[in-house]
């Protein structure tokens, strides 16, 4: 019993040394958005001490000289990461360059840099911006937009308020790229990206994704939530309200637990009715489906009817540059 023992404490202890030496090798390499020469060969060392520490597991005389030195190194790397600060004075792409902010006047709320791009491929688009005040007396409700591109599983989400007949103003949570910088689900474990919320007419956000955006293509599906409407006035504020903190101390987008999906999730606790914790949070895809479960959507037919209603690829391509796309998309084609 007593050898079994020292073999599982030494299992695990290799087990702690593996995760913590590919996590310091892949916050070095990509940590401080960048990952240039002097980043890359630090990793590197790093990554063959861990190996080497690793190795000296197996030699019991050698491990109270590797252990402490590695901890030592380890605890460096933990304390430079700690200390890394998002930014919002980077050179970014254009489709991120500008942040929207709010202003207040009792229950209207102005919202600054909305934007609206035209598009003439996904990445060929003349870049617009407007300004527009909303009543939040007139919120008539919320929609959640699902965007999938790999499979069932994940899903890009998207928040569109609506204030009456076409008037929907669509928030969309994502990673903010710097120019010459494609997103990457790895980097995004290891604050290489900033988080930005993008506020737009559902023209540039939905057609984008529906008309433009071909390698790979997407398929988008829109949902009506279901909940009383100070819910979504709660909300809407809480998102302006975060809008505007972003733009003075910014923040870092995580792949895993600041991303589109699960800032929504965090945001909307806002309401005393929010719904709990979910792994379909995680694997966003399966967030309609959650929603449905709890009512949150039309649960009068089935689920899978309900998606097939949701899907607007078809109605976005028909709609295109009509001024009415919002209230188009929601028409069913018969």
């Amino acid at each position: 019993m007593n050898r079994m023992g020292k073999w599982i404490k030494t299992i695990l202890m290799g087990l702690t040394l593996l995760g913590t030496t590919l996590w310091g090798a892949f916050a070095v390499y990509f940590g401080d958005s960048g990952n240039g020469i002097a980043q890359t060969a630090v990793a590197l060392v790093f990554l063959l001490c861990g190996l080497a520490t690793l190795i000296c597991l197996g030699f019991p005389h050698w491990r109270p000289r590797v252990l402490p030195a590695y901890a030592i190194l380890f605890g460096s790397i933990l304390t430079w990461w700690v200390l890394i600060r998002p930014s919002n004075e980077r050179l970014w792409q254009p489709d991120v360059a500008k942040l929207a902010y709010a202003t207040f006047n009792g229950d209207k709320i102005t919202v600054h840099n909305i934007r609206n791009f035209a598009y003439r491929s996904e990445f060929d688009y003349q870049p617009a911006y407007y300004t527009k005040t909303y009543d939040l007396n007139r919120l008539e409700g919320m929609d959640l937009i699902a965007v999938y591109w790999m499979g069932p599983a994940i899903a890009h989400t998207i928040l569109s308020f609506c204030f009456g007949g076409n008037e929907h103003l669509a928030v969309s949570i994502e990673a903010r790229k710097e120019q010459n910088e494609g997103y990457s689900t790895i980097k995004g474990f290891f604050r290489q990206f900033e988080l930005i919320y993008i506020v737009a007419d559902e023209r540039d956000v939905i057609r984008l994704r529906t008309n433009y955006r071909k390698d790979p293509p997407e398929q988008v599906y829109l949902y009506r939530l279901q909940g009383p409407l100070e819910n979504a006035r709660r909300l809407f504020l809480e998102y302006m309200r975060k809008i505007n903190a972003l733009n003075v101390e910014p923040e870092f987008y995580n792949t895993l637990l600041d991303n589109c999906t699960t800032v929504i999730w965090l945001n909307t606790r806002i309401n005393p009715e929010h719904l709990p914790f979910s792994w379909k949070i995680l694997l966003s895809g399966y967030l309609p489906e959650y929603l449905y479960e709890f009512h949150r959507l039309d649960s009068r037919i089935p689920f899978s009817e309900l998606q097939q209603r949701a899907h607007i690829n078809s109605r976005a391509q028909a709609a295109d540059l009509a001024s009415d796309f919002s209230t188009r998309i929601r028409v069913p084609i018969r």
